[in-house]
């Protein structure tokens, strides 16, 4: 008897934590509209099956201009971009790198991230959480190599070859959310409070006014 109470503990722990995923399509597809004219699934109506074309499943994605505070530019392919990723649960994203870019410190909340890297050299790597004690992971890559940052976690990018970078993200949700971490603290509307900032990061105000002064460029 322990056993059968054991297995359905475990089988009502799995199924909470997979339904904190996207959920797994019941239909073929489910191509996002923004009209309200038919179902409602994910966030999104979705179109008419008989009306749906091959267009609906197609972007083109091209270089982006790095010429920023940052020397990077994310090129998003959500659902927002591609309307036929609705309900099927992934997404990706180009990501272009002057020399010296950097994508900085950031989270997606409802995704895990692999990247693979297509031009150049990358330093990349992730933060575990609190529980497992704030351990760096990093790893340098060239052309061809592929990284994985598990979700939810904070992770970075970094060029660090003498030319441009190129890399995709692929990501396990169709809206995978981005948390950018210094624009998030700094450049929260409303501000959040300068006793809660000053005392989380161990600063006067003084270096806090520094901070909030500061461009914080939103490179996604």
């Amino acid at each position: 008897m322990k056993v059968v109470y054991f297995v359905v503990a475990i089988l009502a722990v799995t199924s909470s934590v997979v339904s904190a995923y996207d959920p797994s399509p019941l239909q073929d597809f489910c191509v996002a509209v923004k009209e309200i004219d038919g179902v409602f699934v994910n966030g999104k109506f979705c179109k008419d099956p008989k009306l749906v074309k091959a267009e609906d499943f197609f972007e083109h994605v091209d270089p982006a201009n790095t010429n920023n505070p940052l020397g990077s530019q994310v090129t998003p392919v959500f659902v927002d971009q591609l309307p036929g990723l609705n309900t099927l649960g992934i997404a990706l994203a180009r990501i272009d790198f002057a020399p010296k870019g950097l994508n900085p410190p950031h989270t997606h909340p409802r995704a895990t991230e692999i990247l693979i890297v297509l031009e150049g050299t990358l330093y990349v790597g992730f933060v575990s959480s609190n529980q497992d004690g704030n351990r760096l992971f990093t790893k340098v890559l060239n052309k061809g190599d592929v990284f994985v940052f598990p979700i939810g976690l904070i992770h970075f990018q970094l060029n660090v070859g003498y030319g441009n970078a190129v890399a995709i993200a692929g990501l396990s949700s169709q809206n995978p959310g981005t948390i950018i971490i210094a624009n998030a603290l700094l450049k929260a509307t409303p501000p959040i409070s300068g006793e809660v900032l000053t005392k989380a990061f161990q600063i006067d105000q003084n270096t806090l006014d520094y901070l909030l002064k500061q461009s914080w460029y939103d490179n996604n």
